[in-house]
């Protein structure tokens, strides 16, 4: 299975991609869409165009990205979450399914625990993908959520099967 991670921003958007057979996990490709223009609207149609390339490029089977957690700036959160909704578009626009995980989830999955900071998120990624070359602290959070994402799949089709099993 082929991931897709997306970690939204209006700036700078980071994506990862990797491949799950099993238990193994093996780095694919990292880096940064960094929005271009002057305005809003101009800045997510950036977004989109390099993020649509990504996925045309890579063709992940499946995607997930980082819900958005509220801060005490309104207006930035609402920047964000339509940088969101870009990220959450582009797999759709492909026909995938797209996994939306909170940044406690994907941190304790990662790292271990619920609060890491950029540089343990970045440190366990280096750790699960040996020799990756991160294209920066936003492509690191995005291979943390593809991370997540494969975990998490893996332990509910795990469940569906002990489920068919005990039903038979």
């Amino acid at each position: 299975m082929r991931v897709l991670g997306v970690d939204p921003g209006l700036r700078n958007l980071g994506w990862g991609v990797i491949d799950v057979e099993g238990s193994r996990i093996c780095h694919v490709a990292n880096g940064v869409c960094r929005s271009v223009g002057q305005d809003l609207p101009e800045r997510l149609l950036s977004l989109h165009q390099q993020l649509t390339e990504v996925f045309s490029k890579f063709l992940p089977e499946t995607a997930a990205v980082e819900q958005t957690f509220v801060n005490k700036d309104g207006a930035g959160t609402l920047k964000l979450g339509q940088a969101r909704g870009i990220a959450l578009l582009v797999p759709a626009q492909f026909g995938l399914s797209v996994g939306e995980y909170a940044p406690n989830t994907i941190k304790k999955t990662v790292v271990g625990v619920g609060h890491a900071d950029k540089s343990q998120i970045a440190h366990m990624v280096r750790v699960q993908l040996p020799g990756v070359d991160l294209a920066g602290p936003d492509a690191a959070d995005a291979l943390a959520i593809a991370i997540c994402h494969a975990h998490h799949a893996r332990s509910a089709g795990m469940l569906a099967r002990a489920v068919r099993r005990a039903s038979a």
